[in-house]
């Protein structure tokens, strides 16, 4: 069986997480530019002497499909390599795959990864 890893991380720290995953094994991965809040509920700044908030924070999305056997290597690789232990680290999100095939070869689930 397959699980997606979904991980929202702070920009900054993707290199870390990229290689972090590569050596428990992740062979690819999805990288999306997002924006977004969670607690921190983004923050004010001062522009021009105007106060403003920026609800919206840079965010990077990892999407990764793995073996149920990798999974919990895969989530701690994140979290270890992720973690600044400051507001606004992060979550993974980990949801089943019922199926992933590769278009080039049409290989089915452990095969297409």
């Amino acid at each position: 069986f397959m699980k997606l890893i979904k991980a929202i991380i702070k920009p900054f720290k993707l290199e870390d997480v990229k290689a972090a995953l590569e050596e428990v094994g992740v062979s690819g991965m999805t990288v999306i530019e997002a924006k977004g809040y969670g607690r921190q509920k983004g923050h004010t700044e001062i522009y021009r002497g105007s106060e403003y908030t920026i609800d919206f924070l840079p965010k990077t999305i990892i999407e990764a499909v793995v073996e149920d056997d990798v999974v919990a290597a895969a989530t701690e690789a994140i979290i270890t390599s992720a973690k600044t232990g400051k507001i606004g680290d992060g979550k993974i999100f980990i949801l089943p795959v019922e199926s992933a095939i590769r278009i080039r070869t049409e290989e089915k689930d452990s095969e297409a990864l």
